[in-house]
């Protein structure tokens, strides 16, 4: 299987700028997420990666063979990139069974006959859709089309797999099935996938590396779990996780090596990273995950309560600790009035430091209050 690498690419359409020097290797048989939000450039570089849009700048290559190159005036054409695209909206033809819907594709390469039915078979079985073959896309469910839609897309054997938002169309409880299916199609084919979503649970649920980008920038390319605990900066720590992660703003009173003293939540504190702290003005943010922030009997910080917000296996907690708002998640079926005073911690060796000037992570340790 192939390894696509984009380099330097760019995209413009006149002074707007889509896509800026993104540089992104994607390994053979990996699923790779294009995470942000709207109008972030994620569509728009898969679209270029399949030769449905047509860089600025750079280059791209599938498998070793280049099929872009802005500067030797290499652009081939989807067709001959071996790759296979599955649209948001299906693009299931209407008048066509789901057996001829899958077999459209094969038809068109050549394929013989009872090379095509045994491929179809193949796909029917592999998407569990065997007992829908001989009906039409209206007569389906929407979790039903989109199996169709897969199959179809998989059957000529593409290299790789592109999915722009393929769920976004289903119910909540449909898409979390389809996501459970779409990760154990991924181990069953070995394929490629290069998926595009907004949704960070998404992203966090599926792939073995997450492009995560803004405005066009990539700002973080990593597993899922080091994008969650070890965020590159502000924007990629509020984008992912629901609760989004606290931000408490800190004074800088020293730093040493791995060592930085602080004021916040009007509490001197020490912070302790698990590498020497990168550069760090005077004023800080400590970002706090909000299962890193539990109510105790005797925590470190007093706070009133907001609001609550339980579902029967977690409540969210929102609770007032002077200026700040601070969101903690306690898990089990538990419930507090409102104005109640409370105790919380900090805990855990995930917290965050960031600059606040550039929002960039500067280490990530433990905080202990004085």
């Amino acid at each position: 299987m192939p390894e696509i690498v984009l380099k330097n690419i760019a995209k413009r359409f006149g002074k707007f700028v889509a896509v800026e020097n993104l540089n992104l290797t994607i390994e053979s048989n990996s699923f790779i997420t294009l995470l942000g939000p709207s109008g972030c450039g994620k569509t728009t570089t898969l679209r270029m990666i399949a030769g449905l849009e047509t860089p600025t700048e750079g280059s791209i290559t599938i498998d070793g063979k280049t099929v872009f190159d802005a500067d030797q005036g290499i652009n081939l054409p989807p067709n001959k990139r071996d790759v296979g695209f599955l649209f948001q909206n299906y693009a299931l033809w209407p008048h066509m069974t789901v057996y001829q819907n899958i077999a459209f594709g094969l038809e068109n390469l050549k394929w013989d006959k009872k090379r095509i039915q045994d491929r179809v078979d193949e796909m029917l079985k592999l998407l569990k859709i065997e007992q829908f073959v001989k009906r039409y896309p209206a007569e389906l469910s929407g979790g039903q089309q989109q199996r169709v839609a897969i199959a179809r897309t998989l059957a000529p054997s593409p290299q790789v797999l592109f999915m722009d938002e393929p769920l976004s169309n289903l119910d909540a409880k449909l898409r979390g099935e389809m996501r459970t299916e779409l990760k154990r199609l991924h181990s069953d084919t070995n394929s490629t996938f290069v998926y595009v979503t907004h949704d960070q649970l998404e992203a966090m649920t599926l792939s073995t590396r997450v492009c995560l980008m803004e405005t066009g920038v990539l700002q973080q390319y990593a597993p899922p779990l080091e994008i969650y605990n070890k965020p590159a900066n502000m924007f990629v720590a509020s984008f992912v996780g629901n609760p989004t992660m606290n931000f408490i703003p800190a004074q800088v009173d020293s730093v040493s090596g791995n060592t930085v003293s602080l004021t916040t939540l009007g509490r001197k504190a020490v912070f302790t990273a698990e590498t020497p702290v990168q550069a760090v003005g005077k004023e800080a943010v400590i970002g706090v995950r909000p299962e890193f922030l539990p109510i105790r009997e005797n925590g470190a910080l007093k706070a009133a309560i907001y609001s609550t917000l339980p579902s029967g296996m977690e409540t969210t907690v929102k609770a007032a600790c002077g200026d700040t708002m601070l969101t903690s998640v306690v898990f089990g079926s538990v419930d507090y009035r409102v104005d109640t005073e409370v105790h919380m911690d900090v805990v855990g060796d995930s917290i965050v430091l960031f600059d606040k000037e550039n929002g960039k992570n500067a280490g990530v340790g433990k905080l202990e209050f004085a």
